[in-house]
């Protein structure tokens, strides 16, 4: 529910973004472009919360990169990619990212 993400976002200091390939997509009239992209209600709570917060302080993790599209636009932002094990590929460098923003994360307990 978007109240809910209005509500929070006034509470929290940092944001993660899960995009997954979950919908897939293409140019109108051209089916042999289609490629995977995160659902239109995740895109729309990024955006909202890159508007809240600021680039800094909102971390995106793709999933499998090399086959997702990410959102048009939106350059130097924080992905963090990783393919199959969310915890062991990315966990470390969304601590450290973290960390950045003065949360402090134990790095050794991952």
């Amino acid at each position: 529910m978007i109240e809910k993400l209005e509500n929070y976002t006034g509470k929290v200091n940092f944001a993660v973004v899960l995009a997954t390939p979950d919908d897939e997509g293409h140019r109108a009239n051209h089916p042999d472009e289609k490629t995977y992209r995160a659902r239109q209600n995740v895109v729309l709570e990024l955006g909202m919360l890159l508007s809240k917060l600021g680039r800094a302080k909102v971390a995106i993790l793709i999933k499998n990169p090399s086959k997702m599209e990410r959102p048009s636009d939106i350059q130097g932002l924080i992905y963090i990619p990783f393919n199959e094990n969310l915890e062991k590929e990315a966990g470390v460098v969304l601590a450290k990212e973290m960390e950045k923003q003065w949360i402090h994360i134990s790095v050794s307990k991952l």
